[in-house]
């Protein structure tokens, strides 16, 4: 959702568009010269649809415009992986026309495209209204929160193109008992957010209805397991296009990691936003859960700090305010989730802080990639505390980037002095009702986050454990901040020395004790110092049992301790020559590699993992959908503490079979209705049978074939459509024809839902005309009344 203009329409990209076209359709221009290939003019389109796009000034197709628009026009149902604003509308717009030409109104519906929000679907009515302006398609627009009745008697027009949200589409097919056999084309807009809005059971119910013999799109910004399970379900031999999506992070994004103790993780995000990051750069938090994105929206507004927040369970048009507010840049700090950050597309973006580092490297990547787009920098900051170490890891291993703990321009601490001052000031902010309540619910829902949290590789485990944290340093972006706080120490050191005159002199003040310089001394002491004795010998007693039993137990194992303790001196000097020297640093994150053991290979008895010819017969592979689509799978878990239970509740212990059993879902075959409530999914009002008692469609249409003569049917049928030239004289017939068609007497489906229609405007017109008049009769009468009791 980024700043749109309201001259470009939302099906292609404003990159690669020649505005100075002609109208006429010759392939050379005035000159002479031929125009270049690779345009739409290359894809095969038909007269009408290539004049529209020419009219709109758009000639040359996107990249995800180039690869998807001729696999859909043979025929193959597809998955396209497309970030906002790469012209994925066009994409399967473009296709349907081709696919339906021509308006056929016995057939009722051919094409059926579902999107998740209102306001998506009207963008692309809007759009199909355009680029569908020179051919006679009939498209209607279903949507929840508008009048049924009015829908009713859309759907009686048998339409050919049907947009809608998957709520209300589902609703009105199950009470009118719609038969959907004609529909030849069916798209999933934004499906991503389809299913992570828990549209997964409407999505399921309307595909039973729909043919097996048609065809399947879906457009989408990630892979979510959900979608790829019913991709695999509901789709023959899908192809998945990935372009456009970010596998890597941008060369000009600049990636700093900041350690913290996990109480001050909120006072390291003040210092970040104050001394760090410029107060007119556009930043975007993401926080762990909504719970969180509350909280910290309310510390920062405590903090002076202008905010707005989003997320997944915000009322869509606050979610709207909140979000135009950021894009108008009359809010500098966002603060989201990942799952409301859906659809995000802010090209001015400059900064990205991870509160809560994400759980997978593939979530970092589409988190931070928000960030240094168009040829932009950026810098992502990501606050990390000891639970964050291995996912850390991870992510270095997954980047392929060496982890090096001395650069403190990429990793290192907040000064000392301080984080302790502004996490002061913190927990001054939290002992105010209101933060007070957020603050006790948001450390609960952190426990639940890491629960719940995918958890990092086994080797990031391993790896974690030698992570030195006290061999980081801090961070070159707080240098200037503590500058500043040493300027002002030495102005107050000064002010102090100057009040020390008469008794006590010059010396023995610069011999006192510097307590910054103690205080840090001590610290470094306190982080040095490991015990000799364990817990067990803590009792003053010389005779008790734990420590007679510990005793024994150390000289027993005083060898092992003095091998163990030359094993790890051993280690720090091979990290000391791997320091100093830079050619043989390890790629592995400065860590010390293992020897490798030297196994014996029996040729004779020895079974590999795989086979000799397995990338060959990865070639001859049929399922090659299932296997790209896994590596590009992305599942981000909800926002909030029930959606991160239901991630969870896969399997549960059976008591009686004492095994793990698989968890039947108790919203299996129901949906959820546009008030939040679970129904059946076949579940009827009969709203519609009551609609057709009183408006009476089937007896008009029913008299209208009765009283219509034979000559007139015939003479009807003589008239057929035909495809007039796009011309004056073809304009002139078009018009002939459809004047010998209204004087024929006969009336369409169209004109009789019309007609009953403005009969019912107008009687009720008139009933309130009727109504107003005895009201102010009665208000007149009153009036008189109160004059006569008066006199």
């Amino acid at each position: 959702m980024g700043t749109e203009d309201p001259n470009v329409l939302p099906g292609f990209s404003i990159e690669n568009v020649d505005l100075d076209f002609d109208d006429d359709d010759d392939v050379h221009s005035k000159k002479g010269k031929k125009k270049k290939g690779g345009g739409f003019q290359a894809m095969g389109l038909s007269m009408p649809i290539l004049k529209a796009i020419l009219k709109m000034g758009y000639k040359v197709p996107t990249p995800i415009q180039r690869k998807t628009i001729p696999l859909i026009m043979e025929g193959r149902d597809v998955v396209a992986m497309a970030k906002t604003g790469s012209g994925k509308t066009g994409c399967f717009l473009i296709p349907l026309f081709e696919k339906l030409k021509q308006r056929e109104i016995k057939a009722g519906a051919r094409a059926l495209i579902l999107t998740p929000t209102r306001e998506l679907a009207i963008q692309t009515y809007k759009f199909i209204k355009q680029l569908g302006k020179f051919t006679d398609l009939k498209t209607i627009l279903v949507l929840g929160g508008d009048s049924m009745d009015s829908q009713f008697a859309a759907i009686h027009t048998l339409p050919d193109v049907i947009v809608a949200t998957p709520g209300r589409f589902l609703h009105l097919c199950v009470e009118m008992d719609l038969k959907l056999s004609a529909v030849q084309y069916c798209v999933f807009d934004e499906a991503d957010r389809l299913f992570e809005m828990g549209f997964g059971e409407q999505l399921t119910e309307t595909l039973r209805r729909l043919p097996e013999a048609k065809q399947m799109v879906l457009f989408s910004a990630t892979l979510p397991k959900q979608m790829v399970d019913f991709a695999k379900a509901g789709l023959s031999d899908p192809t998945l296009i990935r372009l456009d999506v970010e596998s890597k992070i941008p060369e000009a994004l600049d990636l700093k990691f900041v350690y913290c103790r996990p109480d001050e993780r909120y006072a390291t995000l003040l210092l970040l936003l104050r001394e760090v990051i410029p107060k007119s750069a556009q930043t975007v938090l993401f926080a762990g859960t909504q719970h969180h994105v509350e909280l910290i929206s309310l510390i920062l507004t405590r903090a002076g700090i202008p905010n707005t927040y989003v997320f997944s369970s915000l009322d869509a048009s606050a979610r709207k305010i909140n979000t135009a507010k950021f894009i108008m840049k009359k809010v500098n700090v966002l603060v989201v989730t990942d799952i409301a950050a859906r659809g995000l597309d802010i090209p001015t973006l400059d900064y990205v802080v991870n509160v809560h580092f994400p759980g997978k490297p593939k979530l970092f990547v589409h988190r931070v990639g928000r960030c240094a787009r168009a040829g932009r920098s950026g810098t992502a900051y990501n606050i990390f505390s000891n639970d964050d170490i291995a996912h850390m890891i991870d992510l270095h291993m997954f980047l392929t980037r060496p982890l090096v703990l001395n650069d403190s321009r990429c990793i290192g601490i907040v000064p000392a002095d301080m984080v302790e001052a502004e996490h002061q000031l913190v927990l001054e902010y939290v002992k105010h009702i209101d933060l007070a309540t957020a603050f006790r619910i948001s450390n609960n829902a952190y426990k639940q986050y890491i629960v719940t949290r995918p958890a990092a590789s086994a080797s990031a485990n391993k790896k974690a454990k030698q992570f030195k944290i006290g061999e980081l340093q801090v961070m070159e972006d707080f240098g200037k901040a503590m500058e500043k706080l040493n300027e002002d120490k030495k102005v107050s050191k000064k002010k102090k020395n100057k009040k020390h005159k008469g008794g006590e002199s010059v010396q023995n003040v610069q011999a006192a004790v510097d307590p910054d310089e103690f205080r840090s001394s001590f610290l470094n002491q306190m982080k040095n110092y490991r015990p000799q004795s364990t817990i067990f010998e803590l009792n003053p007693k010389n005779n008790a049992k734990e420590q007679v039993v510990m005793a024994e137990k150390r000289s027993k194992d005083t060898i092992k301790i003095e091998k163990h303790k030359q094993k790890q001196q051993e280690i720090e000097r091979e990290e000391q020559k791997k320091a100093t020297a830079a050619d043989v640093q390890d790629v592995d994150n400065g860590y010390p590699k293992k020897k490798k053991l030297k196994f014996m290979k029996d040729d004779e008895n020895f079974i590999a993992y795989q086979a000799k010819d397995h990338v060959e017969e990865d070639g001859y592979a049929i399922n090659g959908f299932a296997k790209e689509a896994n590596s590009a799978e992305l599942s981000v878990i909800g926002d909030t503490a029930e959606d991160q239970r239901s991630h969870q509740r896969l399997q549960k212990w059976d008591r009686k079979k004492k095994k793990m059993v698989n968890v039947v879902n108790p919203k299996a075959g129901k949906i959820r209705t546009e008030h939040g409530v679970w129904i059946s999914a076949s579940y009827k009002t009969g709203r519609y049978d009551k609609w057709k008692e009183r408006t009476k469609v089937d007896e008009q249409i029913a008299s209208q074939r009765q009283d219509s003569d034979v000559s007139d049917a015939e003479e009807a049928v003589s008239v057929q459509k035909t495809d007039y030239p796009h011309t004056h004289w073809g304009r002139h017939n078009a018009k002939v024809d459809q004047k010998k068609m209204r004087d024929l007497g006969l009336k369409s489906a169209d004109q009789i839902v019309k007609q009953r229609m403005q009969k019912e405007t107008k009687l009720a017109k008139e009933k309130a005309a009727r109504l107003r008049n005895l009201a102010r009769k009665k208000k007149s009468l009153g009036k008189k009344k109160a004059k006569s009791k008066g006199k």
